[in-house]
């Protein structure tokens, strides 16, 4: 297994070997004044398109950072095609979904307004942000889409029909996750779906249970807290028909 160094960034900048990369006035603040890295130490960088690069510092400033581009360390690879749709909750939840579903793999995140929610308003910049720095740290290799807020009706009107809506029932009415999942076919497009703090509304379950893609989930007795709900039902969505059978190519310093 190889040994790479720990620090990783994400940059929007094309990559391949050769190429000199500017970084970002935070990211150079980052590197040379909080992880005290200087010219000719060694970092990895990516993209989310081009694979992952080794590169060393060839400037560095308070403010500017220049890298240059050594080897690529890994291909681009196909990510599992898995989104988590949920509710907008507080500030501090809804930055841990951001957070741990970005770790976890998530592909896409999906704020949904239902009639029971009660934060209406995201701030969509930040929260790419913290999916950002938690790509960098969990060794991903891609940065997952974060969309702006949508009705829940709107989004189930542009529905493609072949990705399953594992969503997450609250009220007792749906199979045990577990057994629900280990019929589905493995690294197919799948969604997960949690609801705010206050639970769907009856016409909010009428209207998913009527849609053929839907596959409604129990996840036991206790009633969770909406940010827990979510990161236990991808958790399980990608232990049983996502990419946790894989095992990892790499190892930080």
């Amino acid at each position: 297994m190889k040994h790479y160094p720990k620090i990783r960034l994400f940059t929007t900048a094309p990559l391949q070997e050769s190429a000199q990369v500017e970084l970002s006035k935070e990211q150079a603040h980052y590197l040379v004044n909080v992880m005290r890295r200087r010219e000719n130490d060694e970092i990895l960088i990516f993209n989310g398109t081009d694979g992952e690069f080794r590169a060393n510092i060839i400037s560095a400033s308070k403010k500017n950072c220049t890298l240059n581009i050594l080897e690529q360390t890994r291909k681009q690879q196909a990510q599992p095609d898995i989104w988590l749709c949920f509710a907008p909750v507080k500030n501090a939840p809804i930055t841990n979904i951001i957070q741990k579903a970005t770790e976890l793999g998530a592909s896409l995140l999906q704020p949904v307004i239902t009639k029971h929610t009660v934060v209406t308003r995201v701030n969509t910049e930040r929260l790419v942000a913290n999916a950002v720095e938690a790509a960098e740290q969990s060794m991903r290799i891609t940065v997952p889409v974060i969309n702006e807020p949508m009705q829940l009706e709107k989004l189930l009107s542009n529905w493609d029909m072949e990705r399953k809506l594992i969503f997450c029932d609250e009220s007792g009415g749906g199979e045990h996750i577990i057994h629900a999942l280990s019929r589905l076919e493995k690294h197919a497009k799948y969604a997960v779906l949690i609801g705010p703090e206050g639970g769907f509304a009856e016409s909010e379950f009428a209207l998913l249970r009527n849609k053929p893609y839907v596959v409604p989930v129990g996840m036991g007795p206790r009633i969770f807290r909406a940010d827990t709900a979510a990161l236990v039902a991808l958790a399980s969505v990608f232990s049983i028909v996502g990419d946790w059978d894989e095992k990892p190519g790499f190892r930080p310093e």
